[in-house]
């Protein structure tokens, strides 16, 4: 089964010269549905003003696909084995480093979820641990990445 997935990108220079190197790298980013945020360069590898610290930035963006994809798996396999998650809660982070070709990459992602159940059916710690495992077998972007993808429930 393939999927195609879409985004919009958009960049403009407006009056910047561009050539100096010395130009915006606020974007927008836009979704079908409709949503549509601002992006930027992360202000750790272009100073502000030249990004915006307001805007997403492709790294932050990342980490968040990640956790999204696992949370997405965990309540599905939460719900099949009849446990009721009242409320998930992730704070990903991510490091980046030189990869040994000199590279800067993102190296580890490390995802945090705290997850909050309510009714008869509780999940004991193995159980908790298992719906993780196959949450991030299954999430196709964790499948789809070189990084190690971390989960760490808290």
């Amino acid at each position: 089964m393939a999927e195609h997935h879409t985004a919009d990108v958009l960049w403009e220079r407006g009056d910047q010269p561009f050539t100096d190197r010395r130009y915006s790298r606020t974007h927008v980013l836009r979704f079908d549905g409709g949503v549509q945020i601002a992006g930027s360069a992360s202000p750790h590898v272009v100073r502000p003003p030249l990004s915006d610290e307001a805007a997403v930035d492709p790294e932050e963006m990342f980490i968040a696909a990640l956790s999204s994809c696992h949370m997405l798996w965990f309540l599905d396999m939460a719900a099949r084995r009849g446990f009721r998650v009242d409320r998930y809660h992730d704070a990903p982070t991510g490091l980046m480093r030189e990869n040994t070709e000199g590279k800067l990459v993102m190296a580890t992602v490390t995802l945090r979820p705290e997850v909050s159940f309510s009714g008869d059916v509780q999940p004991d710690a193995d159980a908790l641990h298992d719906l993780h495992r196959l949450a991030h077998e299954e999430c196709f972007l964790a499948n789809s990445v070189k990084s190690l993808v971390l989960v760490e429930p808290r």
